[in-house]
């Protein structure tokens, strides 16, 4: 965003306001002081909003002035060691074990696996954006960070709310299918331990109370280390891993060539449907961005950490579902509970108490890398104003922010209680693939455009081949889901290629990674930007309905809150260091 960084008193004044819990901590800044300076706000909004869309933060502000509102720092314990195992934990859970089953019954049958082969080669994309991203600007923000620093602070706080809404919504996701395995466990039906409440409307009428126990006890464990999480979480994906060995080997004794018969019974169009919900099994490495700031070396650790625990997983899924679909015609694949009852159907029922009691490891991690990642997004957005700093506290004892994972799993267990699980998921993937597209996008600006530096030339030839990746790559969406037809789809795509050539051939790269950068730039974030939106043309209509609501909620929070309560802190900060550059 330009603007001076704060020397320490103003870090200790921020500092002080944060510690309690009155009217001054949840809403400090000038604009609310009295309803007559609110008044004042709400007129200047349209000069307000003109300049944080056009502000950027810088890597400094984001590295040194926003930790500084957290009044203690988070504990550097994490190394590549942790974060790939808190990768793997976060990922492989519910979506192998869970929407697995769903999908290949109902839109890819066999052809699954090359379902999870698309989903995982986004990801992987995806993944590569956030390295660079981490490594450059290790910060707890994750991409909210990334993207202030890029694209600025509107686009960042719509992310943001999306960020916050997929945590939210990807943990009750989790915790109900814990529900449904934890009673596989016990020899029961997947909705046997939730209360059914026919009053309420279908997908929301199965309360499910174990969700909620569960979340609790991940919150506790989640407020009292870092780094006690990820022992927790490294031996219990060591159990992990042998429980999918023993899948995948005991499976295959049991294996019927014939089940892979017809392949892909629902066409390509099922292929993509399915990569697209199968999305949300991938979602969950963006949680170790956001221990960039407690890791110790991030150069090295980030990178081996993120790419190793995303081609570990890849793997494992591809593995897993074509071992699911040789075990059990998709026909008769479960929807709940798919590799349990699989193992049930071969006869080998006591397998399926192994299998159950595996997947609630996984979901169990998963909940928790969850829980510490979505922290630590709320975390450094609440540093920022554009929420109340009082979710920005750092715990002295623990180094941990006890205040925002408390309230994020409060809100992930009132979801978890009432919402099903298809009704999560589809809504989960669009969030998801909506922050992973702005990624690649500002790592397309991070690398060709510098403030000061780029000539007025080479932004706008920048502007106008982002304007046609994106336009082109949105085509290729719509023309996919509303046509059967393949002209369309070779004009779109060669529009793509012909603007990522431009950008490649007739931009100069304005800055160069310090340590680690995305190869092939500017194709592997173009590339992302497209399999993003285009999985986002696969999902239904009704997830966009809910996607456009709460977007709608954010801005209407932005503003009537965030903008103000943001605006006044920059202009705090400066006024700060003004008055420190004129002691001097």
């Amino acid at each position: 965003m330009g603007q001076p960084n704060s020397d320490a008193g103003g870090g200790e004044e921020i500092r002080r306001r944060s510690c309690g819990c009155s009217k001054q901590d949840f809403l400090p800044e000038e604009s609310f002081k009295s309803w007559g300076n609110y008044t004042e706000a709400l007129k200047a909004t349209p000069a307000r909003l003109l300049d944080r869309l056009t502000a950027r933060s810088g890597e400094h502000t984001e590295l040194v002035e926003m930790k500084a509102r957290s009044q203690h720092e988070m504990k550097k314990s994490l190394t590549w060691w942790d974060l790939m195992w808190f990768g793997i934990g976060a990922v492989i859970g519910a979506g192998i074990f869970v929407l697995t089953g769903l999908e290949t019954k109902k839109h890819a049958g066999p052809a699954v696996v090359l379902s999870y082969v698309v989903s995982g080669v986004s990801a992987m994309l995806s993944v590569f954006c956030y390295t660079e991203f981490a490594v450059e600007i290790p910060a707890a923000g994750g991409s909210f960070a990334y993207l202030r620093v890029e694209l600025g602070d509107f686009v960042a706080f719509i992310a943001a709310g999306n960020i916050l809404l997929e945590y939210v919504i990807g943990g009750a996701a989790v915790a109900r299918s814990w529900t449904s395995y934890f009673a596989t466990l016990c020899n029961h039906h997947p909705n046997d331990f939730r209360i059914h409440v026919s009053s309420f409307p279908d997908d929301y009428n199965q309360l499910d109370p174990i969700a909620i126990v569960v979340i609790i006890a991940i919150c506790t464990l989640a407020v009292a280390s870092t780094k006690g999480s990820s022992r927790f979480n490294y031996i219990a994906s060591i159990f992990h891993v042998a429980i999918i060995l023993f899948i995948v080997i005991a499976g295959l004794t049991k294996a019927n060539p014939k089940n892979f018969t017809p392949f892909a019974p629902y066409g390509p169009r099922g292929i993509f449907v399915a990569s697209a919900v199968l999305f949300f099994a991938y979602v969950g490495f963006d949680a170790v961005s956001t221990m960039a700031e407690e890791t110790k070396n991030p150069a090295k650790d980030i990178p081996i950490g993120l790419v190793g625990s995303m081609v570990i997983t890849t793997l494992a899924y591809c593995i897993l579902a074509v071992t699911l679909c040789l075990m059990q015609p998709y026909q008769q694949i479960d929807e709940d509970a798919p590799f349990s009852v699989a193992f049930e159907a071969v006869g080998w029922g006591w397998a399926k108490y192994i299998v159950a009691a595996g997947a609630i490891k996984g979901m169990t991690t998963v909940l928790l890398v969850s829980a510490v990642g979505q922290a630590r997004y709320l975390t450094h957005i609440a540093r920022t104003h554009m929420i109340s700093p009082w979710f920005a506290k750092v715990h002295e004892r623990t180094g941990t922010p006890v205040n925002a994972t408390a309230t994020m799993l409060a809100a992930t267990a009132i979801i978890a209680f009432f919402t099903s699980l298809g009704i999560l998921s589809n809504l989960l993937s669009i969030s998801t693939l909506f922050i992973f597209m702005l990624v690649a996008v500002g790592l397309i600006v991070r690398r060709y455009y510098v403030s000061g530096e780029t000539t007025p030339s080479d932004r706008n030839k920048l502007i106008i081949c982002i304007v046609l990746i994106l336009g082109s790559s949105i085509a290729t969406a719509v023309y996919w889901g509303s046509s059967d037809g393949w002209i369309g789809l070779v004009v779109s795509n060669s529009i793509w290629f012909l603007s990522t050539l431009a950008l490649w051939l007739g931009v100069p790269q304005a800055k160069k990674p310090r340590v680690w950068g995305v190869p092939l730039v500017p194709w592997v974030p173009s590339l992302s930007i497209a399999i993003n939106l285009f999985l986002l043309g696969s999902i239904d209509k009704a997830s966009f309905e809910r996607f456009g609501i709460w977007t709608g909620i954010l801005l209407v929070y932005y503003f009537l809150i965030g903008l103000h309560a943001s605006y006044d802190s920059v202009m705090e900060s400066k006024t700060v260091a003004g008055e420190v550059n004129s002691s001097v």
